[in-house]
C-alpha cells in the first residue's frame, strides 16, 4: 500500500514523466489554463525539460516544428484550447507537409463540459484529421503512459509527421496509480537485396539519369552515406524543394534544388532523363513544377521512388521500383553498391553543373542594393555550419539561388510555402545550436507575421540575426498580379514601421542599408555587438525578382496578350 501511495500521480506529472522517458529536452509552449497541470509539474523538472515560453502559438508551433527537424525528435509544444489551437495550426501542417517528428500538446475542456460548445470548444479529431497524421483525446489519465508511447511511435517512424493530442483539463488533476511505458524507438525498413540489384540492373541501362533527394528521415550518418552513393555512381543529384542542405552545394554532381528557384536547365534535365532515383522525397507541386516534369500516373521516366511511407509510393506516380525504407538504412546500404558505369556520366554531369553554376549568377538589379552580391559575400564569410531560415516570399529566391549549403541542416525553410516561420525558426535553432551563427531571412511582409517572437528570442539570449528585405509590398503576390492582372494593383501594397527600430525596442542591435556597401560593415557591427540583432535592408521595389524587375514582369506580360 507505501508504495502504491508513494506512485500516485496527476494526470499532468504523468504525463512529464513520459516526455522525460522519451528524452525529451525542451517544449514550447504559450500559457494556458487548460494545462496548469502540465505546467505545475513542469516546474519540478526545470533541470530537465526547458521550457521555451513563447508569444503567439504559431511561433511556439514552428519553433517546435524547426526543433524536430534539426534534430530528427519530436518537436514538443504545448497551447491551449480553442485560440491557441488554432494559431499553432499552422506549425502542424508545416510539419506534415516537411514530414517533420512534432507532438502538439492542447489543453481541452473537462469531459463533463464537453459537446455543448463549452468555452474554446473545438473536437480536435475533426479540426486537425487531415493535418496530422493522428488526433488523440486522453480521457482517462491512467492510459497516458500508452497514447504518449503511441504519439512518439507515430511521429517518428513511418513518414515522420505530426501528432496532435488533446488533454481534458480535469483528466490532468485526476490521481493515478499507474506505471510508464519504455521510450518509443526509431524503427526503419530497408531495401531487400533483389530490390538493390534491379536498382543497379537500371543505372546500368540508364543514358541520362538523376537522383533527387528530400523528404524527412534524414541525419548525419545518412547524408555522408548517399555522398558516398553519389560520388561512387558519379549520379548527377538535386533537391526537391528546400532541401538542398541534403547535400554539398560544392560537390561536383550537385545540380541545384526542384523549386522555385530552379534554373531551366535543371528543370529539362528531369523531362530528358530515362532513370530518375527519387529518395525520400515525395515529387510533390513544387519539386515537379506543377506536376508538369512528371507524367501522371506513369512517368515516361523509369521512376525508382524510395520511400519512408508505404502510402506514398505509388499514390501519385507509378514507380518502376518502388522501395519502402528508412533514409538511414537505404543510405547505408547504396553507399556499400560496386561503381556501375561511372565513366558514362561525365559528361552529363558536367554540361548540368556548368548549367548550376551560371543559375547561380544574378543580373544587376534595379536600385542601390544588390542583393546578389550580398548573398555571394555571405557565402564566403559565413562558417559552414551557419544555419540559415526563412520563410515565404520572392527574397527567398535571391538565398536559394546563390547561397551553397556545404553541411546537412543547415537550412530551416517550409515546404508549404508558409509565411512568419523564418524567426521563429532561428530561435528554435539557436537554442538548439547555440554556437553557430544562425541568420532568419524575412521579407517585410514575412517578418511582421511573427516578429513579436524577437521577444522570445531577446528572454533566451538567442543571439540571431535577422535579416528583413523590405520592398513594401507582398511581392511574390504582387509578382503574381503583374503577370495576371497587369498594372491592376490591388491588396498587395504595405505600411511598415521602422523595423531597426521595432528591433531596437526588443534590446536587438540594430541597423538599416539602402545601399550594397552598406550591408558589410553593418553585418560585422551585428556580430561584434554580443547581442541578437537586425538588418533592414531597402531594397526598390523594382528589384522584384533575381532575373527580373517588376517593369519587365508587367511589360512581359502585356506583350504577350
Amino acid at each position: 500500500m507505501k508504495n502504491e501511495k508513494k506512485n500516485q500521480r496527476t494526470g499532468g506529472q504523468v504525463l512529464v514523466d513520459a516526455l522525460r522517458i522519451n528524452s525529451v529536452n525542451r517544449a514550447f509552449c504559450v500559457p494556458g489554463e487548460s494545462y496548469l497541470a502540465v505546467l505545475d509539474a513542469l516546474h519540478d523538472v526545470q533541470d530537465d525539460i526547458d521550457l521555451i515560453v513563447c508569444r503567439q502559438e504559431g511561433g511556439a508551433a514552428y519553433m517546435a516544428e524547426a526543433y524536430g527537424k534539426l534534430t530528427g525528435n519530436p518537436g514538443i509544444c504545448f497551447v491551449t484550447r480553442g485560440p491557441g489551437a488554432t494559431n499553432a495550426s499552422v506549425g502542424i501542417h508545416t510539419a506534415y507537409q516537411d514530414s517533420t517528428p512534432m507532438i502538439l500538446f492542447i489543453g481541452q475542456v473537462a469531459r463533463n463540459q464537453s459537446d455543448r460548445e463549452a468555452f474554446q470548444e473545438i473536437d480536435y479529431r475533426r479540426m486537425f484529421g487531415q493535418m496530422a497524421k493522428w488526433v488523440v483525446q486522453i480521457d482517462d489519465a491512467k492510459r497516458i503512459p500508452e497514447l504518449i508511447n503511441q504519439a512518439f511511435y507515430r511521429a517518428m517512424n513511418g513518414r515522420p509527421g505530426p501528432v496532435v493530442v488533446a488533454l481534458p483539463e480535469d483528466m490532468l488533476t485526476d490521481i493515478v496509480n499507474v506505471s510508464d511505458a519504455l521510450p518509443a524507438r526509431h524503427i526503419e525498413p530497408s531495401a531487400s537485396e533483389e530490390e538493390l540489384t534491379e536498382l543497379q540492373q537500371l543505372i546500368a541501362t540508364a543514358e541520362k539519369p538523376l537522383l533527387i533527394l528530400g523528404g524527412g528521415g534524414w541525419n548525419q550518418t545518412a547524408v555522408e552515406d548517399i555522398r558516398q552513393f553519389i560520388e561512387t555512381q558519379n549520379l548527377p543529384v538535386a533537391a526537391s524543394f528546400r532541401c538542398q542542405d541534403l547535400v554539398d552545394n560544392t560537390l561536383t554532381q550537385y545540380m541545384g534544388n526542384l523549386g522555385l528557384a530552379a534554373g531551366p536547365a535543371l528543370q529539362n534535365a528531369v523531362k530528358d532523363a530515362d532513370l530518375l532515383i527519387v529518395l525520400g522525397a515525395r515529387l510533390g507541386e513544387m519539386t515537379t513544377s506543377g506536376y508538369t516534369l512528371v507524367d501522371i500516373p506513369t512517368p515516361q521516366q523509369k521512376l525508382v521512388h524510395v520511400h519512408l511511407g508505404i502510402e506514398e509510393l505509388g499514390r501519385v506516380y507509378q514507380p518502376t521500383l518502388g522501395i519502402n525504407a528508412g533514409m538511414q538504412k537505404i543510405c547505408a546500404q547504396f553507399a556499400q553498391l560496386p561503381a556501375v558505369k561511372p565513366d558514362a556520366f561525365k559528361g552529363l554531369v558536367s554540361r548540368l553543373r556548368m548549367d548550376y553554376q551560371i543559375n547561380c549568377t544574378f543580373p544587376t538589379s534595379p536600385g542601390a542594393v544588390q542583393m546578389g552580391e550580398i548573398i555571394e559575400w555571405l557565402n564566403e564569410q559565413l562558417p559552414h555550419d551557419s544555419i540559415l531560415t526563412c520563410g515565404a516570399g520572392n527574397y527567398t529566391g535571391w538565398v536559394h539561388r546563390g547561397y551553397q549549403h556545404r553541411q546537412f541542416r543547415t537550412l530551416l525553410g517550409p515546404t508549404n510555402g508558409s509565411m512568419g516561420y523564418g524567426v521563429p525558426a532561428a530561435v528554435a535553432a539557436k537554442l538548439t545550436w547555440p554556437d553557430r551563427t544562425v541568420i532568419a531571412f524575412a521579407g517585410d511582409g514575412c517578418f511582421l507575421m511573427n516578429g513579436q517572437e524577437l521577444a522570445t528570442a531577446a528572454n533566451y539570449d538567442a543571439k540571431i540575426m535577422v535579416i528583413v528585405i523590405n520592398n513594401g509590398m507582398y511581392g511574390t503576390i504582387r509578382m503574381h498580379q503583374e503577370r495576371s492582372y497587369p498594372r491592376r494593383v490591388s491588396g498587395t501594397q504595405l505600411f511598415n514601421p521602422d523595423f531597426a527600430a521595432y528591433a531596437a525596442s526588443f534590446g536587438f542591435h540594430s541597423e538599416t542599408v539602402n545601399e550594397t556597401e552598406q550591408f558589410f560593415t553593418a553585418f560585422e557591427r551585428c556580430q561584434n555587438s554580443g547581442k541578437p540583432a537586425l538588418i533592414e535592408i531597402l531594397i526598390d521595389p523594382e528589384a522584384l525578382t533575381p532575373k527580373m524587375s517588376l517593369t519587365q514582369i508587367r511589360d512581359h506580360a502585356l506583350a504577350s496578350r
